[in-house]
């Protein structure tokens, strides 16, 4: 066993023990808790104990007002033998991240999610599947004997590898699986969705799929945001939308049930006090068939993001294409290429593109980058630079791992904004498939520090842009 291995084993049997003190509490009284919506929930225990299953949320009617201490931490996965400098910026594993979530369910999870391939055999035999392993073991053991109550709304895939897990969480009695076919709801696209929710008021959203191999072989990164019921409830309504649609004969409606709206959106974020900073957030949605009455489009929020960007727009994604990929007459889709065009040309911002190279890449992907580095000597301040990163196999298992090493980041940041998403920028993204981000913006007149999302992800993107897996267009492959 290495050392990480025992490492990571060892404080997850902490973790462990210390959750299973509580299972025969929380099975005992599992009868006695009674739900009040997002209100407080109080049970009388005993004489001298009650169970808080809700935080206490005393924000007025208008809950553009949020007073939750929200805690919020970046989140990723660095892929084995993926090495930086000594002092580069680090962030919490996403696999402690998943476990962490799983530690702190009373009642219940929510997991939205494209596909699940957490176990070895679902892909390959490799040592690196253990920390997969181990997430798939402790969905099972706390949906079953734990108490707990698990949804999993997931993709409807053509690989039947790809939803054995739920399978067997279903079969054992452990989750309630329900399946979105597009197909028949949208007549194209994919549930490409990563989202954990614990208790309505925990949860994680970023680029990690329910995979082994995106906890040890393929780089990650998303947000985790804990202690805040006010944005929990809000991504719940995100998450009730894919249960609805995972119905036998499901259709999407022409109108959503007015219980899904939201008043939290790009007009009206919700303000959060976390730490002494000044910080606004709220979550937007694609595709647009997916937006209940309030709800923010994913392009309406990326879109607002760069056109109020003075100083810099920083990108790293997967995949950048401005067509569509995956329609049966795919079409150019030039929207966000545009609008980096113009930032640049005419505000004088400062892009940064930082794409994949990986050996899936489609060469195409050069010519379109290209064409963005070309215009960039017609500009009179602002510059369009371009980079795509490398991830190494260092092994030959590495090697032959199949839909691995890669920087599968999805995300935008400027000089007051964050942006972290679960979507490749290509048109289909945006028009039929169904993603969901987070947007954390700087309050208006507040002083930036060290501590908030925005600055840290800046940190993160230098961090990557700088390094050594960080090609031009011309060196990537070669």
């Amino acid at each position: 066993m290495s050392t990480d291995h025992a490492t990571a084993t060892d404080g997850l049997k902490s973790a462990t023990d210390k959750k299973q003190e509580n299972v025969n509490f929380k099975k005992f009284h599992r009868s006695e808790i009674i739900f009040l919506g997002s209100t407080i929930a109080l049970v009388t225990l005993t004489a001298c104990a009650t169970v808080l299953l809700s935080p206490v949320n005393t924000a007025p009617a208008d809950s553009t007002k949020c007073f939750d201490i929200c805690k919020l931490t970046l989140v990723e996965t660095i892929p084995d033998n993926l090495t930086f400098p000594s002092g580069s910026p680090t962030h919490l594993d996403t696999y402690a991240s998943w476990n962490s979530l799983i530690d702190e369910a009373v009642y219940g999870i929510d997991i939205g999610s494209s596909y699940w391939t957490l176990r070895e055999e679902d892909v390959v035999p490799d040592p690196s599947a253990w920390k997969g392993e181990k997430i798939f073991d402790r969905l099972l053991e706390v949906g079953k004997d734990g108490g707990i109550s698990i949804r999993i709304a997931q993709n409807n895939n053509s690989d039947p590898n790809q939803m054995n897990d739920t399978t067997i969480l279903a079969n054992e009695g452990a989750a309630a699986v329900r399946t979105l076919d597009f197909d028949k709801l949208l007549g194209a696209g994919i549930l490409h969705t990563k989202m954990w929710m614990a208790d309505n008021m925990h949860f994680y959203v970023g680029s990690a799929n329910l995979d082994w191999r995106s906890l040890t072989q393929v780089k990650e990164l998303g947000i985790m945001v804990t202690d805040c019921a006010c944005m929990g409830r809000d991504l719940q309504k995100v998450f009730s939308v894919y249960w609805k649609l995972g119905e036998d004969g499901a259709t999407v409606p022409a109108e959503w049930p007015p219980e899904l709206a939201t008043d939290i959106n790009l007009e009206n974020p919700t303000s959060l006090e976390i730490g002494g900073l000044n910080e606004t957030m709220y979550i937007s949605v694609a595709p647009p068939q997916f937006l209940p009455e309030g709800r923010t489009s994913d392009l309406t929020a990326l879109l607002d993001i760069i056109d109020k960007a003075q100083e810099f727009i920083y990108i790293a994604l997967m995949d950048y294409f401005p067509v569509t990929l995956y329609q049966k007459n795919n079409v150019y889709w030039p929207i966000i290429d545009n609008r980096l065009r113009a930032a640049a040309f005419e505000r004088g911002v400062k892009v940064r593109l930082m794409p994949s190279w990986w050996k899936y890449s489609k060469q195409t992907v050069k010519a379109f980058l290209r064409s963005l580095e070309d215009v960039s000597p017609a500009m009179r301040n602002g510059t369009i630079e371009v980079k795509m990163f490398e991830v190494p196999a260092y092994t030959p298992a590495q090697e032959n791992l199949p839909y691995s090493r890669v920087n599968h980041n999805k995300y935008m940041v400027t000089e007051t904004t964050a942006f972290i998403g679960t979507s490749n920028w290509s048109g289909d993204y945006f028009l039929d498939t169904a993603g969901v981000s987070v947007i954390i913006s700087q309050k208006k007149g507040s002083v930036a520090s060290e501590r908030n999302i925005h600055v840290q992800l800046k940190a993160v993107f230098e961090r990557d842009w700088n390094s050594p897996y960080a090609r031009t267009i011309d060196e990537a492959g070669t």
